[in-house]
């Protein structure tokens, strides 16, 4: 072999070996790698939890993008548990959550050497929709009470008044609800039917908030449960009271804010320690300016802000 190509080769393998040295030595301090173009490698956060924060966690993480394009928020739903679970088995930087954690989820964490963090992040009205053609346009919590717990006497629309509902030959309450496994499923529980009561059996319980809304609409004799923020024009949201013959109130930003409205809620962001530099950042960003008009848009109700 002559002298000129053994050097190139021996050049070739050393600036290699140089560059494998080089890249261990990143990966080991926790250095951004680059992509093939040289730019760096996106940062992605996961981001998992309640359907009702959904909508609003998936227009955040656009948003934030195109602020950080070198950050990817990836979000999906699957309930508040879902969440939680996730955030504990470490498959989650970010729980979206619309209640607060369980003292025993608590524990569980720390049982598991973690400290979670909560975050604030805004308030949501848990409305109770009918179909648009229904004729009713408030009802009380006891009311309520009676149509989905277990031992309720309330079945037919006339009981209520309801005499006629365009589209339907039928005089029952069809029951939407969601799966024991939500948080809104646990908040309605506990507000409307109390702690110690069950369900009613033979209610259709959905997945997702976006699927009872949309159920509701499809059924004219129907009523169902689902945050604000997936109200659409077919479907009617109704003013609650607490009890029956007292002034109903519509949930709006004003409503929900001093709980005027009997079925306000927070919603929460959970970390499973100290948040890192960058989803420290994303959060700061969700609870300023911009994040919070976020929440607005999406048919929630921001913090306040001074």
């Amino acid at each position: 072999m002559k002298p000129m190509v053994k050097r190139l080769r021996a050049n070739l393998g050393l600036g290699l070996a140089s560059m494998a040295i080089l890249t261990a030595g990143c990966r080991r301090h926790g250095v951004e790698g680059t992509n093939p173009v040289g730019g760096t490698k996106k940062v992605s956060i996961q981001n998992i939890g309640s359907d009702t924060m959904v909508n609003l966690a998936q227009a955040w993480a656009e948003a934030y993008a195109k602020l950080e394009p070198a950050v990817s928020i990836e979000v999906s739903g699957g309930g508040t548990g879902v969440g939680v679970a996730s955030l504990l088995n470490g498959t989650a930087e970010i729980a979206n959550c619309s209640r607060k954690l369980k003292d025993e989820e608590v524990a569980n964490a720390r049982a598991k050497g973690r400290k979670p963090k909560e975050f604030l992040v805004g308030f949501d009205g848990l409305a109770v929709y009918v179909h648009k053609n229904n004729p009713i346009s408030q009802i009380s919590l006891e009311e309520l009470s009676e149509i989905y717990r277990e031992s309720g006497k309330i079945d037919k629309w006339s009981i209520l008044g309801v005499t006629k509902i365009p589209g339907t030959g039928s005089d029952d309450i069809i029951r939407v609800s969601r799966q024991n496994n939500s948080a809104t499923y646990a908040d309605f529980k506990d507000t409307v039917l109390g702690k110690e009561a069950d369900f009613k059996q033979g209610s259709l319980d959905l997945a997702g908030s976006k699927d009872v809304v949309e159920r509701v609409a499809e059924m004219p004799g129907s009523i169902g449960y689902s945050g604000l923020g997936y109200a659409t024009p077919d479907v009617k949201v109704l003013a609650i009271s607490k009890r029956r013959g007292e002034p109903a109130v519509l949930p709006s930003v004003s409503t929900v804010r001093t709980k005027s409205y009997p079925i306000s809620r927070r919603l929460f962001m959970y970390t499973p320690d100290e948040p890192s530099p960058q989803v420290k950042k994303y959060i700061n960003w969700i609870l300023g300016d911009e994040g919070q008009k976020i929440v607005e848009r999406s048919g929630h109700v921001p913090l306040l802000r001074d």
